[in-house]
């Protein structure tokens, strides 16, 4: 199984036409689906790939899960998806157990200043993310995984 984590909050900027910060909604998040996932999933193939994403409201409108199976048929991992995103599940979602705290220390190491400072900060600290490193992360959240089953839902 491979899953594609849709990290939007962070490799995705929402800013409207005069470059300020938006709110994230449910539209402006389609959108981003639409402009930006989609054209990075061309060519590849999806044979096995899950998405999953976090149940923040504008990823679980029904629109959004909508338009999220007609890519992913049956292999939607978020709150109204194919499969529930697990509740308080910082050991199964590498987004939370690493990449989140991973990229924060790495791009406030050199303190932007400015909005500006800041997503060249962010884009430069993901652009230098090394395969070998997401390797990692999937062998350690197949570990975390097993270890869930064999805790059969209790504490681990």
């Amino acid at each position: 199984m491979r899953i594609l984590g849709w990290c939007s909050d962070w490799t995705v900027l929402f800013e409207n036409e005069a470059g300020n910060a938006v709110t994230v909604n449910g539209v402006r998040y389609r959108n981003k689906i639409a402009e930006f996932l989609w054209p990075q999933l061309d060519g590849m193939d999806m044979e096995g790939m899950w998405l999953q994403q976090d149940g923040v409201t504008c990823h679980t409108a029904h629109e959004t899960t909508e338009l999220l199976r007609e890519k992913f048929p049956g292999h939607v991992i978020s709150r109204n998806g194919n499969q529930n995103w697990p509740p308080r599940s910082c050991d199964l979602t590498a987004c939370d157990f690493f990449l989140w705290g991973f990229v924060k220390y790495r791009v406030y190491a050199n303190k932007p200043q400015t909005i500006t400072e800041l997503k060249a900060e962010i884009r430069r600290v993901i652009g230098e993310i090394e395969p070998q490193l997401c390797g990692n992360v999937i062998e350690n959240f197949v570990k975390r995984t097993r270890v869930c089953q064999q805790s059969r839902g209790g504490h681990l």
